[in-house]
């Protein structure tokens, strides 16, 4: 099964990286979750600051990476790592919303 990090590694749109804005995780029955989502983008903002992305190869040296390049607390490395192993059981593009859809069930993790 892929994981919110393979999505960010694969997924491409108009051939650039997936946007912040242009991803939304999504529970199994359609609905948004905004707690998820501002984390998720809060963990590719940073990674997108401080990483290279093309050259990290797993959640885990993604994860170790941010830790020696930044000054974030163990805490917030900790929920980003979770938000990267988050399974992701269905990708859903809606174009008319300009909006990729990780949707994930919370009892697959």
């Amino acid at each position: 099964m892929l994981t919110v990090f393979d999505v960010l590694k694969i997924i491409r749109i108009n051939h650039d990286q997936l946007d912040t804005h242009q991803v939304v995780m999504t529970q199994r029955d359609g609905k948004p979750n905004s707690v998820l989502t501002d984390l998720l983008t809060d963990v590719v903002t940073k990674t997108r600051m401080f990483v290279d992305l093309e050259q990290i190869h797993s959640s885990t040296e993604l994860i170790t990476t941010l830790r020696e390049v930044t000054p974030l607390p163990e805490e917030v490395l900790t929920e980003y790592d979770k938000i990267l192993g988050q399974p992701v059981v269905t990708i859903n593009f809606a174009p008319r919303k300009s909006l990729v859809e990780l949707v994930y069930d919370e009892y697959a993790y």
